[in-house]
């Protein structure tokens, strides 16, 4: 199911593109800065940071819509105290990730109980060398275990119209490093999302507000499960 719905989101993307698919579907058209310099969480407060592309940073949403605050608020209902950092920047691949890590962590108002990791959908989309990707994500999370940082993952899946060569080195990617680190891994971000055109943007791929509550729903008890942890 999950490798079907990634060849129904490359057919969406080539819907709304005149059978182009956008260098920047997944990861949006905004590249702003991501919004990390917020006031200290409190010393009994879980902080939690979203790293990723516009899927994490809430393009085309309202303010307090996106996947962060939502997850912040699902969080609190679950009896955990928890912040949840938007450090995410639409258009982004996971060699800009991987570029902006450093800087990143070092501007947080302290140390993360958690990262979750979500990149590599633009990479997919754009045709990059799954090797490329593999080696950034790596890089990413060798340095988030350098610093001691607990982290989990968010999937990405290759359209079978890459190729079955491309679908096999780019799927491997996120179950291979997730294995190596140690690290949790939710397989496919838009799960349950993808396809449906009531939970999404207009642009049939970013989530609309309703899809990213059920994103949420979704990943949140996997995040708790982790603070715990």
């Amino acid at each position: 199911m999950q490798y079907g719905a990634a060849l129904l989101l490359v057919q969406l993307v080539v819907g709304c593109s005149d059978g182009k698919a956008p260098e920047n579907i997944v990861a949006g058209a905004n590249n702003a800065a991501a919004p990390v310099n917020e006031a200290t969480p409190a010393a009994d407060t879980k902080l939690v940071v979203a790293y990723g592309d516009s899927l994490f940073a809430g393009y085309g949403l309202e303010s307090g819509e996106g996947f962060a605050p939502v997850l912040e608020k699902a969080l609190i209902a679950r009896g955990v105290k928890a912040r949840v950092m938007n450090g995410a920047v639409s258009g982004e691949t996971t060699g800009d990730g991987r570029e902006r890590l450093a800087f990143t962590l070092d501007g947080l108002p302290r140390k993360p109980n958690l990262v979750i990791l979500g990149l590599g959908g633009n990479d997919m989309l754009r045709g990059l060398d799954p090797k490329a990707t593999r080696a950034n994500l790596d890089a990413i999370l060798a340095e988030l275990k350098r610093r001691d940082i607990a982290t989990m993952m968010t999937g990405m899946l290759a359209s079978p119209n890459m190729g079955p060569d491309y679908a096999s080195a780019f799927n491997s990617i996120y179950p291979d490093l997730a294995k190596a680190y140690g690290v949790k891994l939710y397989p496919f971000f838009l799960d349950g999302v993808i396809g449906h055109a009531d939970l999404q943007l207009p642009d049939g791929i970013h989530p609309n507000a309703k899809g990213i509550d059920i994103v949420v729903a979704k990943v949140a008890p996997v995040v708790v499960g982790e603070l715990d942890d």
